[in-house]
């Protein structure tokens, strides 16, 4: 029975000390992820490493079959499908070869029926558990959360994927960047594909509008991951200094009042003129129990998740210490509050927890905006 992603992530997490798992990201064809992980694997087996190819497609690129001949190769396994002979990557082979490090390439395959695995990241998941390291490669467009924004640029579906929580398990990943104008030059050389076959990619998937939008893709998908890989090695070592934000995070602080989603979308065009992570802040103080209340406040919520927005609860006597405690622990570098009780003791309420939020907070960028769009 097929084992579910948590499952897969679980039996596999770099906690209980599997393999290391090296991905090398491109955003098209012929960028030179094949081309780089077989380098570094040249060199890793100079210095000593085992190292045994599982699968390198080289595509005919002679380039890419030099490098091949460098190292052991794990004769693929043959599978008979509907009356012809197919070849995939002998899972089991390299299990009982137990080199240090296997190469896999194209990440996204899915395997001929009859092959061990239905796809060949589960291929990888394997050799992780059994202890083996993996340098693979993959092309954005195969990552499944892409797919939909990737056919509404180019035209194109895309039909082989990886789902997004394998790349949970991903240790590194290394961006293997060209610009298009470069690799539309490799493209007419004949170094990607076929002569015959240039022609109708350049007019195709090729296009420099199509490959402007997939490589910032990639470019953003590799930031995400170094976010998330410094928000994990933070923490103990930053107990006794500022933390150093390197991305835009914003915080914006919301209540039942109809008027926060005005606060909501100001946020949101913020964040993405910035490419920052959008949080909306909620802190019940006890205070939104009628049925009123909780209408809107649900109204509220659910156009902050429409604009794409991280949903935080927080409980507390007091938004400030609160929201400050949030800001301190989530590195967050911008936050927004709303004004519009500014009259009579409602507005020296509101201009003390705004001035006791200052001192409780780190240093942040505060922005006071009048919750009405007039």
């Amino acid at each position: 029975m097929p084992k579910t992603p948590e499952q897969w992530l679980e039996k596999i997490s770099p906690a209980n000390k599997g393999g290391r798992f090296k991905l090398f990201l491109g955003y098209a064809p012929g960028v030179g992820k094949t081309h780089t992980m077989l380098t570094e694997a040249i060199r890793r087996h100079a210095r000593g490493e085992d190292v045994v190819i599982g699968v390198v497609e080289t595509h005919g690129r002679k380039a890419v079959g030099e490098l091949v001949a460098n190292l052991e190769v794990v004769p693929r396994k043959k599978i008979d499908y509907k009356g012809a002979v197919f070849e995939e990557m002998d899972v089991d082979a390299i299990l009982a070869r137990k080199p240090r490090v296997a190469l896999v390439d194209e990440l996204a395959h899915t395997n001929i029926e009859g092959s061990k695995h239905r796809k060949r990241y589960e291929d990888v998941l394997e050799l992780l558990d059994a202890g083996i390291d993996v340098l693979s490669t993959m092309n954005i467009q195969h990552l499944e959360s892409v797919t939909p924004t990737v056919q509404g640029v180019t035209g194109i579906q895309v039909r082989e994927t990886v789902p997004d929580w394998v790349l949970q398990r991903v240790n590194e990943v290394v961006m293997i960047d060209l610009t298009p104008e470069a690799l539309q030059n490799r493209m007419r050389r004949g170094d990607v594909y076929p002569q015959e076959r240039v022609g109708r990619a350049l007019e195709n998937f090729f296009r420099e509008t199509n490959l402007i939008a997939l490589r910032e893709l990639a470019l953003r998908q590799v930031a995400q991951q170094v976010d998330l890989s410094l928000e994990q090695h933070r923490g103990e070592e930053e107990k006794d200094r500022a933390p150093v934000a390197i991305r835009e995070r914003i915080a914006v602080c919301i209540s039942s009042n109809p008027a926060a989603q005005y606060l909501v979308a100001r946020g949101a065009r913020m964040a993405h003129a910035m490419n920052a992570e959008l949080f909306v802040v909620y802190t019940d103080l006890g205070q939104d129990t009628s049925e009123a209340n909780q209408r809107t406040l649900a109204a509220n919520v659910r156009f902050a998740e429409n604009v794409g927005a991280a949903i935080v609860r927080l409980q507390g006597k007091s938004v400030a210490h609160a929201v400050a405690e949030f800001v301190n622990e989530k590195h967050i570098t911008q936050v927004v509050f709303g004004r519009s009780a500014t009259r009579g003791w409602k507005r020296y309420f509101y201009l003390s927890a705004i001035h006791q939020f200052l001192r409780d907070a780190p240093a942040v960028d505060v922005h006071i905006v009048t919750q009405e769009p007039g």
